[in-house]
């Protein structure tokens, strides 16, 4: 890789596809009814590995040049797979498929990569063991492999901290599975794009303020996804557009989910010249084209609200 320095950045930017987007649209095309088309995915290891996972229990995934193509078999159509699940190195793969796994008819293994093996997943096995989840592995499930036999699930309220928002999702999504409803309570808004893409495809989850409920639903069905870009990858040209001189940059087509787009507002505090284009709604997520402007930055504070996003 060569790095050459500039005395101006100047033209328009596309960046690779948002990845927390990308998992999901993976696993929910996987869990619906008929073909789920995904433009603009993020085609890297992490995301591979949810492919990977949901092939193994008989979705079909065909990955094209600039798509992904997924015949999905319903809420209730996976099948057993004939080998343990590895997740990787990721952990929202082996999250998101937790909140699946715990509301399936059939045993299943998940496990991941040498490299993750210590990293606990214990705070998310817990709650769903209390809604019934029947998950079993090493240090009394807080370490893969884990081990997810049949169980009948049961709707409950779970009280989420700021730390560990990262449970709301398995939690939801096992709600689909769910007798009677399942409710996330947040002390501070964090990421919502489950919520969002769910109820794109079909789910019925209500949203008041910070409480999120799910419950069972007949089906999803398939939709077309468009991913947008990636605003954590954005944020790198952002910075640069800003702080080097007579820049005037363009990043095209990027995710500004008020929960993720933070880092605009922190900067637009700074003085910065930041300007939203073209705004508008794809696969029920705002995206826009961020026009940035090199600027004279003043210093400012982070309010701990706006760190989560």
């Amino acid at each position: 890789m060569l790095i050459e320095q500039r005395d101006s950045l100047r033209g328009e930017i596309n960046i690779p596809g948002d990845k927390s987007i990308s998992h999901r649209a993976i696993l929910f095309g996987s869990l619906a009814k008929g073909t789920t088309e995904i433009d603009g995915l993020m085609m890297g290891e992490d995301c591979l590995s949810t492919i990977d996972c949901f092939r193994k229990m008989q979705v079909s995934i065909e990955i094209l040049p600039n798509k992904i193509k997924i015949q999905g078999n319903g809420l209730y159509g996976l099948r057993p797979p004939s080998a343990p699940l590895n997740a990787g190195r990721s952990g929202t793969a082996l999250r998101l498929l937790l909140g699946v796994l715990s509301g399936q008819p059939f045993s299943s293994v998940v496990t991941r990569n040498e490299s993750a093996l210590r990293k606990p997943v214990g705070k998310v096995v817990a709650p769903l063991r209390q809604m019934g989840a029947n998950i079993n592995g090493r240090e009394n499930g807080n370490l893969c492999p884990l081990s997810i036999q049949p169980a009948k699930l049961t709707g409950k309220t779970h009280n989420v901290s700021i730390l560990d928002t990262y449970i709301k999702s398995p939690l939801l999504i096992a709600g689909l599975y769910a007798e009677g409803e399942t409710t996330v309570i947040e002390e501070v808004k964090s990421r919502d794009h489950s919520e969002l893409m769910l109820n794109y495809f079909g789910a019925d989850l209500k949203i008041n303020g910070l409480e999120v409920t799910s419950r069972r639903v007949e089906n999803l069905y398939a939709q077309h996804i468009e991913v947008p870009g990636d605003i954590s990858i954005a944020a790198y040209f952002i910075t640069a557009g800003l702080i080097v001189p007579n820049s005037d940059i363009v990043i095209k087509n990027v995710g500004i989910n008020p929960t993720r787009a933070g880092i605009l507002d922190v900067y637009k505090s700074m003085g910065a010249k930041i300007e939203l284009i073209n705004e508008r709604v794809v696969s029920n997520e705002k995206v826009a084209d961020i026009r940035v402007v090199s600027s004279s930055l003043n210093g400012t504070t982070i309010d701990g609200s706006m760190i989560p996003s």
